[in-house]
């Protein structure tokens, strides 16, 4: 019998996602979503010759993780150092936090990997930063492998990929610290043309490989060039000269994904399952118990073509409603209506049904819950999945 996170508990063989049984709103996982989701991309990486190491900021789960990666052992990325002392807890010992690195956090860092036999590596884009790190290793006599990470088209942190001269410093700094390059391409999510996303990847891909050949002329090592972003994994073409690549949303997909090409609404794994709970005719609007508390307030596709309210709405197959959005969300109170112009009638909900919703942005709705109630094959929820929060 497994908890459902009140006094009840569920028969994971037999009861439907319409029991009552299964407190609500709560957070759904279609195994079989996630796993061909995760069979794909591991089938074109492997036709690219390229190592995969599973970005598990979205899944925040032991469960989840050891279907992504490639060994129990790992390798995986992590965007916290909750997330690391957890998956290392969990028997990963190959992780890269892939954050820019603060001094504060060198100690809690050397604590993970002491404890758990653990490679920790972490990520800079400063000479500040790696005298630093130098300094702690030096210090304590430890050394702690990083990777210096690259601005691949000006989305966020990184030092330019032609910026020669602070490449080689920042290298020359960390001295036997020193690991590769990484980038991630966070321009790809502006997109949503496959040529323009390969393009964008081959971007990444040949700035990445300039500021490896960068390093290794200077006299620097250079073993882990990687790359990175769902979009840009799921359109590369050409992965020459790079060793690994991160991505991890598109294990669990969600409607902005969609959006931009890099999966199938079909093939979206997560949704939150959520219960009608009244009425305003007058408005055409279905209430139910999901708000944002439960969906988050992400409203990404609202910069898409298709606007996509606060999410898609599902029957208890998964399978959307013509047109029918969360279009409203306060903070308990999801408002369910038809998109503008739609011409239809709205579906007969009652109270007491029941609907699953698929999410705009799958790590910010996931960070609203505590576990997976995961679905088999046959639409049941077959197993709970823990999954943790914080920094």
């Amino acid at each position: 019998m497994l908890s459902t996170g009140s006094d009840t508990t569920i028969n994971p063989g037999t009861a439907p996602l319409a029991s009552p049984l299964l407190t609500t709103p709560c957070l759904l996982l279609d195994e079989p979503r996630l796993r061909a989701n995760l069979v794909e991309m591991q089938a074109h990486l492997g036709r690219l010759s390229v190592g995969f190491r599973p970005h598990l900021k979205t899944a925040k789960s032991i469960d989840v993780a050891r279907l992504a990666m490639t060994s129990t052992a790992g390798p995986a990325t992590v965007s916290t150092l909750r997330e690391a002392e957890y998956f290392a807890e969990g028997g990963v010992r190959d992780i890269l936090y892939a954050v820019g690195i603060a001094p504060q956090k060198l100690d809690r860092i050397d604590a993970i990997r002491r404890r758990w036999d653990t490679t920790l590596t972490v990520l800079l884009d400063s000479v500040e930063q790696a005298e630093a790190v130098a300094s702690w290793g030096a210090r304590t006599g430890n050394l702690l492998p990083a990777l210096i990470e690259i601005d691949a088209d000006g989305h966020r942190s990184g030092v330019t990929p032609d910026d020669a001269q602070t490449i080689l410093a920042i290298g020359r700094a960390l001295g036997a610290a020193l690991r590769g390059v990484l980038l991630h391409a966070g321009d790809s999510y502006g997109l949503d043309e496959p040529g323009a996303l390969a393009e964008a990847a081959e971007r990444e891909r040949a700035a990445a490989v300039t500021a490896a050949a960068i390093l290794r002329g200077g006299g620097l090592p250079c073993p882990v060039v990687s790359v990175g972003s769902t979009p840009t994994a799921r359109w590369a073409r050409d992965l020459s000269g790079v060793t690994e690549v991160r991505a991890g949303v598109f294990m669990f997909g969600d409607l902005f994904q969609a959006g931009i090409g890099s999966v199938a609404v079909e093939n979206i794994a997560l949704s939150v399952l959520a219960t009608v709970i009244g009425h305003r005719r007058d408005r055409g609007w279905i209430i139910t118990d999901a708000g944002w508390m439960a969906l988050s307030r992400d409203r990404s596709t609202a910069r898409q073509v298709v606007d996509q309210g606060y999410g898609l709405v599902c029957d208890l197959a998964g399978r959307p409603y013509p047109d029918l959005l969360v279009a409203e969300a306060n903070q308990e109170h999801g408002i369910l209506a038809l998109r503008p112009g739609a011409g239809i009638d709205l579906p007969d909900l009652p109270v007491g049904a029941r609907v699953r919703i698929l999410p705009n942005h799958a790590c910010a709705t996931g960070a609203q819950h505590d576990r997976y109630h995961v679905l088999d094959g046959d639409g049941q929820v077959g197993a709970v999945w823990p999954r943790i929060s914080g920094w």
